[in-house]
């Protein structure tokens, strides 16, 4: 009795301690969003859809996607995520000032992803309005069907 009662009471600590965790997770990404649009600036998208046409299996794309900071205080991209593993996203590091041009490099690895690609990436900065998602887009010939 004595041990099932220990068990109990082990598991209800257990569960309280992941819904804790839960919670600061979310606490971190509300200041994260805060940081990040604390200071907003304007952006003029230059680039917003890549379209590589054709292309065979396992080659490997890279596009700049560029972009104006049309604002009075620097860009700053907080984070660029890829709707796929296949695509990754390359954000500059350094804000970017007003009136200069900064570019979102993307590489997309067609390897095993036969037929029409449509990845996007979102780009998370201090621009209001927030910046657009940026996409690329094309067909992809898969290994079976170019022989």
């Amino acid at each position: 009795m004595k041990n099932l009662c220990f068990l109990i009471i082990a598991c209800g600590l257990l569960m309280c301690s992941c819904d804790i965790r839960k919670k600061d997770t979310k606490a971190t990404n509300t200041n994260v969003t805060k940081q990040v649009t604390s200071d907003p600036t304007t952006v003029e998208i230059i680039d917003s859809v890549y379209d590589f046409g054709t292309i065979n299996e396992g080659d490997i794309i890279e596009f700049s996607f560029r972009f104006k900071n049309t604002g009075n205080k620097p860009l700053e991209i907080a984070d660029a995520k890829a709707s796929c593993g296949c695509t990754v996203p390359e954000k500059p590091t350094a804000p970017i000032k007003p009136g200069e041009m900064g570019f979102i490099k993307v590489k997309f690895n067609s390897d095993r992803k036969p037929g029409e690609a449509h990845k996007s990436i979102t780009v998370t900065s201090n621009a209001m309005p927030e910046f657009p998602e940026l996409y690329l887009k094309g067909t992809v010939i898969g290994k079976k069907e170019s022989n």
